[in-house]
């Protein structure tokens, strides 16, 4: 499972990063960061809810 940002559409909630800290940063200004792109094994859970739980629909699964 891959995971997208598009870090122009994204409001800095920070959701993500609750969600999925092993997938998901934010930089300086608050932006998303996809640290793996690449969902590691047993974290998939974790990024489907962060997809989910973001605010501005910056984030998709592949």
């Amino acid at each position: 499972m891959r995971v997208e940002a598009e870090p122009d559409v994204c409001i800095g909630a920070g959701n993500c990063v609750l969600s999925a800290p092993e997938v998901f940063d934010q930089d300086e200004d608050g932006i998303v960061q996809v640290l793996q792109a690449e969902v590691p094994a047993g974290q998939e859970d974790a990024a489907r809810e962060a997809v989910e739980r973001c605010p501005a629909r910056a984030l998709s699964l592949g």
